[in-house]
């Protein structure tokens, strides 16, 4: 079950992506937020992560739209959540959404949830369909 607050917090973070808007993406985040691109780049912070994406929206994912589908959200305890999602970036809808997205959302002080933690993997579907050949029990149940 995805909550109201959750939704409005994916919905402002596509929405400063949209616009390229480093600062409003950054403020979607807690101040000592750890951020995982898919090439293995780590930001440590909102204010890290806020520069560094302002620097990509003004060059090379200038234009570039957000698309995410969270899948599921699970909560422990009123004021901690992780959600997973699919999710890419593109000038268009991409066919597929090519990544697989893990947030770690929190509940601050002020009420509001923000995300703690985010890790973002290009899922490879060839390679887990040799590795599933090989390795039939390692493939997920659901």
């Amino acid at each position: 079950m995805i909550t109201t607050e959750i939704q409005s917090l994916f919905a402002e973070l596509e929405d400063a992506w949209n616009r390229g808007d480093g600062n409003a993406y950054g403020e979607c985040f807690t101040a000592d937020a750890s951020y995982t691109t898919f090439v293995g780049t780590v930001y440590h912070g909102r204010e890290d992560l806020a520069s560094g994406h302002q620097a990509l929206f003004d060059t090379v994912l200038k234009g570039t739209k957000m698309f995410n589908e969270i899948v599921e959200v699970r909560f422990y305890g009123t004021g901690t959540a992780v959600a997973v999602g699919k999710g890419d970036v593109a000038k268009k809808h991409p066919g597929k959404l090519t990544k697989v997205q893990t947030y770690t959302l929190v509940r601050e002080a002020d009420g509001r949830w923000r995300i703690a933690s985010f890790h973002n993997t290009r899922r490879r579907p060839l390679l887990e369909a040799v590795s599933f050949k090989y390795v039939p029990a390692s493939r997920p149940r659901r």
